[in-house]
């Protein structure tokens, strides 16, 4: 069976890093909205008037991942509420792969790459949900 990994936490808690790692060394597909944001170069630059396209392209991204055959996809993303990942639930459902959701935490003590104001993470952590 094929597998969906979706990567979640908050900003600089690894999940770039370990989606690397799952991806066996360039492996597997990786989609993160962020890829919407970063050039050529590596050079990152988010633009709020843009997210809802980076979350389509990324979106189509995995679809286009999945129509292919790929065993193994990894996506992620913030994710901070449930309702960001039910496009992907569907993907999963309807393509018949299988799904799994990671909360990565940053155990680590690193900073985000994004350099993501401490107040806005802080704002991010108050409203990110678990399933129980």
């Amino acid at each position: 069976m094929s597998e969906l990994i979706l990567l979640r936490g908050l900003p600089g808690s690894g999940k770039t890093t370990l989606a690397g790692v799952l991806s066996e060394a360039g492996m597997y597909p990786v989609f993160s909205v962020d890829d919407y944001f970063t050039d050529e170069t590596g050079h990152y630059e988010f633009r709020f008037q843009e997210n809802h396209l980076a979350y389509k392209k990324c979106e189509e991204g995995v679809k286009r991942a999945m129509q292919q055959g790929a065993g193994k996809i990894i996506l992620h993303n913030t994710f901070t509420m449930e309702w960001e990942m039910e496009p992907y639930f569907k993907l999963a459902s309807e393509y018949d792969y299988r799904l799994h959701v990671v909360t990565v935490e940053n155990r680590h003590g690193s900073q985000n790459v994004h350099d993501i104001p401490y107040e806005h993470v802080e704002r991010m952590r108050e409203k990110y949900t678990l399933k129980l």
